[in-house]
């Protein structure tokens, strides 16, 4: 099996899309079965070698790459194993990553107990959106790759989010049409540098002592992957399990049914504000069980595993 990936079992989709590491460079694949095709050579579209050029053409895309997945046992296009295939994060630079802050009322309560503070209230009863902050695109990793943390961070945290796939652009989108903007689903993990987000020397009171630029969006920061299933094969995007697993214990367990502001609320408060596009990604929270909550962070030598039902399995190791 390729590093850092599993495959999704019975339930998978008829094709997941990934990015692979070819001769050519990185290449759009389609992973049928237990094997990968050439997205661009199985679809005869050129367009289609990368990712993002398939995302970009999403509405025509769909239908073509289901079309040649139907097809691809009598196909003569080239094909390889997986368990042989390095998989790359399955979205190279997009345009934007946003990342949903406190979006699960377990987490948000185990965060507030740190600071001995109680649980705060439900932001709907506030009258209050969802929010999010970035993190750079070149802070995304591949499935698999050691992420460097020992010279950067001492509280170096986990973070399992369901992550969604942009396909169709979107700008002012209400709630009842925004998952149809969204091209498929994968994993991130959004890593947190817990001791890089407080500014030295800089008071409590002030508005300018968090650093979210060093807490959230340094290199590898961002693991991806190891493939994107399509959102025609999720039934709900708001009832996925997910798990998260250090050196094989269980830290995170839960279901995408617990968050505070699901996906469509999301798109339907960013793209008020900015236009989303082909290839964004947003990541829509994590629940309880981060390190901060246990008092436990990551050093190097631990394998951080990730699952969410009906997608798969990412891992990568901290070095």
């Amino acid at each position: 099996m390729a590093a850092g990936a599993r495959s999704a079992g019975a339930k998978s989709a008829g094709y997941r899309l990934a990015t692979y590491r070819s001769s050519e460079g990185p290449r759009a694949g389609l992973i049928i079965g237990e094997e990968v095709f050439d997205a661009a050579k199985l679809t005869g579209k050129a367009a289609y070698a990368t990712v993002m050029g398939i995302l970009a053409d999403w509405k025509a895309a769909e239908g073509a790459l289901k079309k040649a997945a139907a097809g691809a046992a009598k196909s003569r296009a080239k094909r390889q194993p997986l368990a042989k295939t390095k998989l790359l994060a399955p979205v190279q630079f997009p345009s934007a990553i946003y990342c949903a802050g406190a979006n699960y009322a377990d987490h948000a309560a185990e965060m507030a107990a740190r600071e001995g503070n109680p649980p705060p209230p439900d932001p709907h009863t506030l009258g209050h959106k969802a929010w999010h902050f970035l993190k750079a695109s070149r802070a995304i990793t591949d499935p698999g790759a050691a992420v460097k943390i020992s010279t950067y961070a001492k509280n170096m945290d986990w973070e399992i989010e369901l992550a969604a796939v942009i396909g169709r652009t979107a700008k002012d989108v209400p709630q009842g049409k925004a998952l149809a903007h969204v091209a498929g689903y994968t994993i991130a993990n959004d890593l947190s540098a817990r001791d890089r987000g407080r500014r030295a020397g800089v008071p409590d009171a002030s508005p300018f002592k968090w650093d979210w630029t060093k807490h959230k969006t340094f290199e590898g920061s961002c693991p991806l992957g190891p493939w994107i299933v399509p959102a025609s094969d999720i039934v709900d995007p708001q009832k996925l399990a997910l798990k998260l697993w250090v050196n094989g214990v269980l830290k995170q367990d839960s279901n995408t049914s617990d968050m505070i502001f699901n996906l469509a609320e999301q798109i339907e408060q960013l793209s008020s504000g900015m236009t989303l596009h082909p290839g964004d990604l947003i990541l829509t929270g994590t629940p309880a069980g981060v390190g901060a909550g246990r008092g436990e962070f990551l050093k190097a030598g631990d394998e951080v595993k990730l699952w969410i039902e009906n997608i798969g399995e990412l891992s990568n190791r901290m070095t």
